[in-house]
């Protein structure tokens, strides 16, 4: 199974960026939650958002009005449109598969990417 994050970048602060994550090699894509994940400089990974096939969401308190999940199961895509960006969201952002609610990030479980840069700055 191979992840592959793209879209982030270098933002000011209150603006957006898309992020897309495309999976391949991985027959059951549109049965997995998928979710997205950031390490903050100094802090722990954590679950930013998840989505459930049927389309279900879930989004930290920090990500909640400001990030929406969203997935295209004929793509095997997973997106997360930040928008109203803070120097706060800076952070590496992973797609990881087999996402559930409650689950703790840990990249020895499921499928990771290498991950995209997000950097929030005037």
């Amino acid at each position: 199974v191979r992840v592959v994050e793209s879209g982030g970048g270098l933002v000011q602060p209150g603006g957006s960026l898309r992020l897309a994550c495309v999976v391949s090699g991985l027959a059951d894509f549109k049965w997995t939650g998928m979710g997205w994940a950031r390490r903050v400089p100094g802090k722990e990974l954590e679950w930013v958002s998840g989505i459930y096939m049927d389309g279900s969401a879930y989004y930290a308190d920090d990500a909640k009005f400001r990030f929406t999940i969203s997935r295209d199961n004929t793509k095997n895509a997973v997106y997360l449109q930040m928008n109203s960006l803070k120097p706060e969201d800076t952070a590496v952002y992973y797609c990881a598969t087999d996402w559930a609610y409650g689950s703790s990030p840990n990249p020895r479980l499921g499928s990771w990417g290498q991950g995209t840069q997000v950097t929030v700055s005037s």
